[in-house]
């Protein structure tokens, strides 16, 4: 009986669909976080009349066939690479971005990996980090003497010395941006590698044409929709009893079967 099988792949699909539903509840509050999709595709079909098959030997041909399919599988958990709100923080060394890119971020493998997480801090030796303490890319260094930072919308730094009045540039933040976003390597952390489905990076300045613009003391909050995952969670548990009443179905008929006498 293939509806036992076919029930069991629904099952399973349903259960992928509530683990990435719960995922994307799980990081509402993670900063930068992309919810992700559940896709699925049809499995194989079996045969039973092949359409365009000769029905006779004069040649008619049959104009719809007989398949039956063997049931679904999941082929992509995609990320949804919308903007998420930006929140104030309050802190003059978070940034977030308005737009495309990726801020960089070294590895201590020597990787560079990339982030929409701006929670940025400052190393004992002053270097702008992440909150792991990894550094972003290309290097900028607060001198201790600086008494305010400022980041304007084109990324450049600017510290107040203490005893001037004239701001000092320190550095320039850079973004990254690729072909296929939804093709990076998620690490965890808030962090992705480049991968062959991403592309290559391509750097530049905020700004700039392809590039989002940054914005000083906010953060992105994630794009989970909470009320869109309840409707969600809500239809795979529904699907997922659907395809449990299916195998019950199934197993009922199976003992109709072997109570014959």
């Amino acid at each position: 009986m293939r509806a036992l099988d076919i029930a069991a792949t629904g099952m399973q699909a349903q259960q992928t669909n509530v683990e990435v539903i719960s995922n994307n509840i799980a990081n509402m509050t993670t900063t930068g976080y992309k919810r992700r999709r559940a896709e699925f595709t049809d499995l194989i079909y079996q045969n039973l009349r092949r359409v365009g098959s000769n029905s006779s030997d004069t040649g008619q041909v049959l104009p719809s066939g007989a398949q039956i399919g063997l049931g679904v599988k999941t082929v992509a958990v995609v990320p949804i690479n919308e903007q998420g709100n930006l929140q104030q923080s309050g802190n003059s060394l978070d940034v977030a971005i308005s737009g495309n890119g990726y801020f960089q971020v070294a590895l201590p493998s020597g990787q560079v990996a990339y982030t929409r997480d701006g929670s940025f801090a400052l190393s004992p030796t002053g270097q702008i980090v992440t909150s792991d303490g990894y550094v972003v890319q290309p290097t900028i260094t607060i001198p201790p003497a600086a008494t305010s930072v400022t980041i304007n919308l084109a990324g450049q730094v600017q510290v107040t010395l203490d005893g001037q009045t004239a701001p000092q540039l320190v550095g320039q933040l850079q973004l990254a941006t690729f072909p296929n976003p939804a093709g990076l390597q998620a690490q965890g952390d808030n962090l992705f590698l480049a991968s062959v489905a991403s592309g290559n990076a391509t750097t530049g300045l905020p700004q700039a044409p392809g590039f989002g613009s940054v914005q000083q003391g906010f953060i992105e909050t994630s794009n989970v929709n909470v009320v869109s995952e309840i409707t969600d969670l809500i239809t795979a548990q529904r699907a997922y009893e659907m395809n449990s009443k299916v195998i019950t179905a199934g197993d009922q008929m199976m003992s109709t079967l072997t109570n014959l006498h």
